[in-house]
C-alpha cells in the first residue's frame, strides 16, 4: 500500500505546490483522490500512466481539488485502448459535472470526443496504439455519495465520513482505505471535527490538509472550515494513528522558518513520525515509518 502526493498545494499555485491530488496504490490497483490542477502531468512525472487509474474519489468540488478533471479522463480515455470505464465517487454535484463536461450532445467536450471518434486519422492513432474499432465515447460511471459511502472492492474496502469546510454550498467528505496492506486516511479539506477522529481511529497513515499554522489562521480569521498546526497534530493523536502526513500546505507554511517551528508544535502534541508533504513524495504506508 502506498500513496504518492500529487498534488499537496492550495488554491494559490507557486513553484513547489499546487492543488491536492493523491494516488493510492493498493491490493494490485490504482486510485485517485481528488483531481486537482496538473494532477494528469504530475502523474507523468511519477513514472505512472493515466489508464493504470481505474477509480476517482472527490473529496468536494473546489477547484484546487477538481480542476484536472477533464484532462485526466481525457487523456485516460485517449490512452486506453480498452476502452474501459473510470468509476467515479464524490459528494454532490459529481453526476451533475460529470454530465455537464462529458455526455452528450452538449457536454463541454463532446465536441473533442465526437472528432476523435470520427475523424480518420484519429481512428488511425488509436488503431496504431492497439485499440480496436469502433472506438466508443469516453465512460464515466459517475457517482454522488455521502458520509454513509461504503465501497467493498477485491482486496480494498472504502468508507467516507462527514467533513466540516464549505457548508451548505458545497458538501464535502473525507475517505479511509482499509486493506491487509494497511490503512490510510484522506481528510480532504476541513476543520477539525469529531468523525473525521472517529474515522481515522488506528489508521496507518493520516494524511492531513495543514493550511498554516494554528496562529496565523486564527490572526487572519481562516480557522473555520479549514486544519492548521497542531490542529492536525491533535487530530493525529486523538484518532492514535501510527503516522502523519501534512498536506494542502499554505505558502506561509512552506516557508523554512514558519516550517520548521509548526513542525516542532506539532510533534509536543503527536508523537508519531509526522511527514511534511511536498509533491511527488511517496510513502509506503505499510512499511516501517
Amino acid at each position: 500500500m502506498r500513496v504518492t502526493l500529487l498534488g499537496a498545494g492550495v488554491p494559490t499555485p507557486t513553484p513547489r505546490r499546487f492543488g491536492s491530488a493523491y494516488l493510492l496504490d493498493v491490493a494490485n490497483r490504482s486510485l485517485l483522490v481528488d483531481c486537482g490542477p496538473a494532477t494528469t502531468y504530475k502523474l507523468t512525472r511519477a513514472n505512472r500512466r493515466t489508464p493504470e487509474v481505474s477509480l476517482l474519489l472527490f473529496t468536494h468540488h473546489h477547484f484546487d481539488h477538481n480542476a484536472d478533471y477533464p484532462c485526466f479522463v481525457l487523456t485516460r480515455w485517449d490512452q486506453d485502448v480498452e476502452q474501459t470505464a473510470l468509476r467515479v465517487y464524490g459528494p454532490p454535484p459529481t453526476v451533475d459535472l460529470t454530465r455537464t463536461l462529458f455526455e452528450a450532445p452538449d457536454g463541454a467536450w463532446v465536441c473533442d470526443w465526437t472528432a476523435r471518434i470520427e475523424h480518420a486519422g484519429s481512428q488511425r492513432v488509436f488503431a496504431n496504439r492497439g485499440g480496436t474499432l469502433p472506438r466508443t465515447p469516453p465512460q464515466v460511471d459517475a457517482v454522488d455519495i455521502d458520509a454513509t459511502f461504503v465501497l467493498e472492492e477485491e482486496g480494498f474496502t472504502v468508507r467516507a465520513a462527514d467533513t466540516v469546510h464549505a457548508q451548505p454550498w458545497l458538501e464535502s467528505v473525507s475517505y479511509r482505505v482499509d486493506s491487509a496492506e494497511g490503512s490510510v486516511v484522506f481528510t480532504g479539506d476541513t476543520e477539525p471535527t469529531d468523525s473525521v477522529v472517529a474515522l481515522a481511529h488506528g489508521a496507518d497513515l493520516l494524511v492531513c490538509m495543514c493550511w498554516d499554522t494554528d496562529a496565523a489562521m486564527e490572526a487572519e480569521g481562516l480557522s473555520r472550515g479549514m486544519t492548521g498546526t497542531p490542529s492536525a497534530a491533535r487530530i493525529a493523536a486523538e484518532a492514535s494513528v501510527r503516522r502523519l502526513a501534512l498536506t494542502h500546505i499554505g505558502p506561509h507554511l512552506d516557508s523554512r522558518s514558519v516550517r520548521e517551528e509548526a513542525l516542532r508544535a506539532a510533534a509536543e502534541v503527536f508523537d508519531g513520525p509526522i511527514v511534511f508533504g511536498e509533491e511527488l513524495m511517496t510513502i509506503d504506508v505499510s512499511g516501517s515509518p
